[in-house]
């Protein structure tokens, strides 16, 4: 009897602090976009999971664990290893099972990563951009392989060079080979984007006047590399647009293009001759979605940070989203770094140079770690309120309708909910306190509500489409 006289009192008081919301002409500001991203290596363990042959339950709880620091700290995507060396993080029929997820090459971890990355990223508004190195064999020509290991199958591609396996880029096998497993996970997986690092060709051993000390054994010269490695390139990014438009494409290239450019930057690698990386022609002529250039160095270098971006940015019309060293933090690499170095450096990248921003963290393990207390500096200046990913409008501009929203709030919260639109992959939910709006969620596609904190005068829900491109609000206001 007292519990029912309990949960009637408890009715009557919510009744009694009740708004109703009807709709509104009022306009509230954009969503903010930012992409806000992070790489998760599995190779050498960096980042997750932490040491080879766990359990499954195990890497799962890992892997949520870093979902869950990234949609706390207001993340949009991550950048998930997906093929370190000629092997794979999901149920492959191309190539074996990665040993830095089983601790055997060969050997099923027992569930699929990719698979339940996805799903896990996907439930809390998080894309997933599967990451591949397209032409390492192996990190150590040691290393034990599996029978349908590249090395073992087709030896007659294998190059070897300083520690490494290296399937060479030269060889047309190698080429339709990297790319037909990239389009096997395009097709089968739910990803959101396709992402290829700085491995081209592999990095020299360099003698003081920068000439490298063994030569990559292919017989070409580096013009030749090159021409392989653009016609890769293109044909990468246009095999994607034409299985699945809106999976975007990244590109992570050395952050420098050439030594002396822009002037005043100095470099011992020669990315254009050494790696046979012409990124900035990539840019230019749109062979990717966005670059992801690695800019691991200060702001007040030889390497500026700031001059390379600066500089990046001018190249073409697509996005540059630098990759920033926050791994560098009170590390050994680079002594002394603060978190406020990383700061102002995603400081610089809001007001600098064309397009959308953004920034890619290299890497996960730092902001797990806190490194320097970055986590608070990011949510205190930067992370404060969700944020869509930036739109591609050079592939589609065709809005989704909006959504049919309705509204209650009460003492513990605004609830909200609304229809699912067709095309709606993420919903935006923002909410406005006085006169300042806020987004307060960037959802999934499967939901259709929400609750905002209390207090909301005004709540606003924007449907987005696979290409970013977002839909007219649906606002409702409180009477």
């Amino acid at each position: 009897m007292l519990r029912f006289v309990a949960i009637l009192l408890l009715g009557l008081f919510q009744s009694c602090f009740a708004q109703t919301f009807s709709p509104s002409r009022e306009q509230p500001p954009a969503v903010p976009r930012e992409f806000r991203g992070a790489w998760s290596a599995c190779v050498y363990n960096i980042d997750w999971p932490s040491r080879k042959g766990m359990s499954a339950g195990s890497q799962q709880a890992e892997l949520r664990a870093i979902l869950n620091r990234m949609q706390s700290l207001n993340m949009n995507a991550i950048i998930f290893q997906v093929r370190p060396n000629a092997d794979a993080v999901y149920n492959s029929s191309l190539e074996p099972w990665s040993s830095w997820i089983s601790g055997t090459m060969g050997r099923s971890p027992g569930y699929d990563p990719l698979s339940f990355c996805i799903s896990e990223a996907h439930a809390r508004g998080i894309e997933v951009h599967a990451w591949f190195n397209p032409f390492r064999a192996l990190p150590n020509s040691s290393m034990p392989t599996a029978r349908n290991h590249v090395t073992r199958t087709n030896p007659s591609v294998i190059r070897k060079f300083k520690s490494y396996s290296w399937m060479d880029p030269a060889s047309s096998w190698t080429r339709s080979h990297a790319l037909k497993v990239m389009m096997d996970v395009v097709r089968r997986y739910d990803i959101d984007g396709l992402h290829i690092d700085d491995y081209f060709y592999p990095y020299p051993d360099l003698n003081k006047d920068l000439t490298p000390k063994q030569k990559f054994p292919d017989g070409k010269t580096p013009a030749q590399r090159r021409a392989y490695v653009d016609g890769f390139v293109k044909d990468m990014y246009s095999a994607v647009k034409r299985e699945k438009p809106w999976v975007r494409v990244g590109i992570s290239p050395f952050g420098i293009w050439r030594p002396g450019v822009p002037s005043g930057t100095t470099a011992k690698i020669d990315a254009y001759r050494h790696l046979s990386a012409d990124s900035r022609k990539w840019l230019a002529n749109g062979w990717c979605d966005y670059l992801s250039p690695q800019l691991y160095w200060r702001i007040n270098s030889e390497q500026s940070f700031t001059r390379l971006l600066s500089w990046w940015r001018q190249q073409g019309q697509r996005p540059v989203w630098p990759g920033v060293a926050t791994s560098r933090i009170n590390s050994s690499e680079d002594p002394g770094r603060p978190a406020s170095e990383i700061v102002n450096q995603l400081n610089f990248t809001r007001k600098v140079g064309r397009n959308w921003v953004g920034h890619v963290h290299w890497s996960m393990k730092s902001l797990m770690e806190n490194r320097g207390g970055i986590n608070s500096a990011l949510q205190r200046n930067f992370y404060a309120e969700a944020a869509l990913v930036p739109p591609m409008p050079w592939l589609s501009t065709k809005a989704p309708p909006s959504p049919r929203v309705s509204a209650t709030g009460t003492s513990s919260g605004v609830q909200v909910q609304w229809n699912r639109v067709s095309g709606g992959a993420k919903y935006a939910v923002q909410a406005r306190y006085g006169k300042t709006w806020r987004c307060i969620k960037v959802l999934s596609g499967g939901s259709s509500g929400v609750t905002v904190p209390a207090g909301a005068q005004a709540v606003a829900v924007t449907a987005v489409d696979r290409f970013g491109t977002a839909s007219a609000p649906s606002v409702l206001s409180a009477r």
